[in-house]
């Protein structure tokens, strides 16, 4: 990410004699002070990972590559470094960051052998994908369904599909509406374990959820 701040600065416009009739004249109001800028890079929610950031204007560039490090900007000046305390970081953004939406969940499912029917596992892991669903106030739910590498493509693509609207179905089934929820289907295109062709692979039968 790449953050661009303009260079701030005050300047104030002497009235010239004779340009403007003295009628029209206006007394100079005093400019507006600029405020400084502050930027801190904050992990994403329920991790430790903060991406990468630049901040950047004219009299200077401050990349930030660490969670909790960031810059102040003040006018007429280039970004300085600096590294912001977890407690100051809840007084300052506490209210900001308590307003986000909760970060995206993601479950996989698994299929028995070219079918739509979940192995038991799965099955008992619908319960938790559930939970998450009715702790969301407007949920969206995306369900990705795979095959393996056995049979023809253009049918794992079929398949694939009808997995996926058998999630859907349990969902909209528990209470969900079902334009919540959007299907596709890879079928063998996106192996989650790399075989040949023609190869039984259990972890490539399966349904990607992600719920947001």
């Amino acid at each position: 990410m790449r953050i661009a701040l303009p260079l701030l600065t005050l300047a104030l416009l002497p009235a010239v004699a004779g340009c403007v009739p003295k009628k029209n004249a206006k007394t100079p109001q005093p400019a507006t002070p600029a405020s400084s800028a502050l930027v801190v890079l904050l992990p994403d929610r329920g991790t430790t990972t903060a991406g990468r950031a630049e901040v950047s204007n004219g009299k200077g560039r401050v990349e930030l590559a660490e969670a909790q490090a960031g810059v102040t900007v003040a006018p007429g000046e280039g970004p300085k470094p600096m590294t912001m305390a977890q407690d100051e970081v809840q007084r300052i953004f506490g209210d900001a960051l308590a307003s986000l939406p909760p970060p995206p969940q993601h479950f996989v499912l698994y299929f028995r052998f070219d079918s739509e029917e979940l192995t038991d596992e799965s099955r008992r892991l619908v319960q938790d994908v559930l939970t998450v669903v009715k702790q969301r106030a407007d949920p969206e739910v995306i369900a990705i369904g795979h095959t393996d590498t056995t049979g023809a493509r253009a049918k794992n693509v079929e398949l694939g599909l009808r997995r996926a609207m058998a999630v859907r179905t349990l969902l909209v089934d528990a209470g969900l509406p079902a334009s919540a929820v959007a299907m596709r289907s890879h079928g063998e295109g996106a192996l989650l374990v790399q075989t040949a062709d023609n190869v039984f692979e259990p972890r490539n039968r399966r349904v990607e959820i992600t719920v947001r």
